[in-house]
Protein backbone atom coordinates (compact mmCIF):
# COMPACT_ATOMS: atom_id res chain seq x y z
CA UNK A 1 0.00 0.00 0.00
CA UNK A 2 1.55 3.69 -0.82
CA UNK A 3 -0.02 6.42 0.86
CA UNK A 4 -0.20 9.98 -0.51
CA UNK A 5 -1.74 13.37 0.11
CA UNK A 6 -4.02 14.31 -2.50
CA UNK A 7 -5.43 18.17 -0.89
CA UNK A 8 -4.39 20.11 2.17
CA UNK A 9 -5.64 23.19 4.07
CA UNK A 10 -4.28 25.33 3.97
CA UNK A 11 -3.02 24.77 -0.08
CA UNK A 12 0.86 24.77 1.51
CA UNK A 13 -0.50 22.89 4.85
CA UNK A 14 1.59 19.84 3.90
CA UNK A 15 5.37 21.61 4.44
CA UNK A 16 5.39 21.27 8.56
CA UNK A 17 4.45 17.48 7.97
CA UNK A 18 6.11 14.42 6.59
CA UNK A 19 4.26 11.78 5.26
CA UNK A 20 5.82 8.47 5.33
CA UNK A 21 4.51 6.90 1.75
CA UNK A 22 5.30 3.14 2.67
CA UNK A 23 3.55 3.17 6.36
CA UNK A 24 1.44 6.37 6.21
CA UNK A 25 2.78 8.00 9.60
CA UNK A 26 2.70 11.67 9.90
CA UNK A 27 5.16 13.50 11.28
CA UNK A 28 5.70 17.08 12.87
CA UNK A 29 9.10 18.47 10.98
CA UNK A 30 9.20 21.63 12.81
CA UNK A 31 7.09 24.00 15.25
CA UNK A 32 3.22 24.73 14.63
CA UNK A 33 2.47 28.48 15.71
CA UNK A 34 -1.36 28.87 16.51
CA UNK A 35 -1.41 32.38 15.54
CA UNK A 36 -0.59 31.43 11.94
CA UNK A 37 -2.78 28.50 11.20
CA UNK A 38 -5.17 27.28 14.03
CA UNK A 39 -5.82 23.64 11.91
CA UNK A 40 -4.58 21.96 9.04
CA UNK A 41 -6.94 19.43 7.10
CA UNK A 42 -4.72 16.84 4.96
CA UNK A 43 -6.80 14.44 2.60
CA UNK A 44 -4.49 10.97 2.36
CA UNK A 45 -5.48 8.37 0.04
CA UNK A 46 -3.98 4.95 0.18
CA UNK A 47 -3.22 2.81 -2.93
CA UNK A 48 -3.00 -0.80 -3.19
CA UNK A 49 -0.39 -2.71 -5.72
CA UNK A 50 -3.24 -4.75 -7.33
CA UNK A 51 -4.64 -5.43 -10.86
CA UNK A 52 -6.41 -2.80 -11.16
CA UNK A 53 -5.46 -0.71 -7.90
CA UNK A 54 -7.64 -0.04 -5.17
CA UNK A 55 -8.08 3.34 -3.68
CA UNK A 56 -9.30 4.11 -0.55
CA UNK A 57 -9.24 7.91 1.89
CA UNK A 58 -9.57 9.95 4.55
CA UNK A 59 -8.90 13.27 6.16
CA UNK A 60 -6.75 14.10 9.09
CA UNK A 61 -7.74 17.09 10.99
CA UNK A 62 -5.16 18.53 13.08
CA UNK A 63 -6.24 21.44 15.35
CA UNK A 64 -3.28 23.55 16.85
CA UNK A 65 -3.78 24.84 20.51
CA UNK A 66 -2.70 27.98 21.91
CA UNK A 67 -0.60 26.86 24.77
CA UNK A 68 -0.08 30.44 25.76
CA UNK A 69 -3.27 31.68 27.02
Amino acid sequence: VMFSAINTFPPKGLNPFLLNSKTGEIRLTGALDFEDVSSYEIQIEATDKGIPPLSGHCKVVLEVLDVND
